[in-house]
């Protein structure tokens, strides 16, 4: 189950229809990188695909937004409010929704989440590597869809820097 979000293990095998978050962690000489992907297990409801088109939509306007200059509010404010999917109040939602830098720790500054970046907004500049997650509750209430990805700001916006594709909901071992 991908809903409530999960910050657990389990032992049990996966099931045709099941999904599974991957939150990809990796060092290369003291350097952190990070990006969720979501994958389901032979199939995928409808509810679970309307989620990952969500999900996408809400990280691709986020990336869309990254540019020297920007603040991170403007960032944060284009992800929907805690309330809008589920959650009371958006320090209960806070990293579903969230941008952090990326560097020798996995969070740096600056922070980009609605919890924190509306009141107090830094500027993005050029240098900066951030990673950009999102998350979409299902209106099944177990399944949902998380992505992330990884950015670096250039002079001119940002590229994306994570390689494994996220475009649209894989399946595994697809029938």
């Amino acid at each position: 189950r991908c809903n409530p979000h999960p910050h657990n293990f389990t032992d049990r095998y996966f099931r045709p229809g099941d999904q599974a978050f991957f939150d990809i962690l990796q060092s290369y000489q003291g350097y952190r990188t990070c990006y969720y992907r979501t994958f389901n297990i032979g199939r995928a409801t409808p509810v679970q695909h309307d989620a990952y088109v969500k999900c996408r939509e809400w990280l691709d306007a986020a990336i869309e937004l990254i540019k020297p200059g920007v603040t991170t509010d403007k960032v944060a404010a284009v992800w929907p409010r805690a309330e809008e999917y589920g959650f009371p109040n958006e320090l209960a939602a806070f990293g579903l929704q969230f941008g952090h830098g990326l560097g020798l720790a996995l969070h740096e500054r600056p922070i980009i989440s609605r919890a924190v970046s509306l009141e107090n907004p830094m500027e993005i500049k050029t240098g900066m590597v951030f990673a950009l997650e999102t998350y979409c509750p299902a209106t099944d209430g177990i399944s949902a869809a998380r992505i992330e990805e990884e950015v670096v700001v250039t002079d001119t916006g940002c590229k994306v820097i994570s390689l494994f594709p996220a475009e649209e909901l894989p399946i595994a071992n697809r029938y």
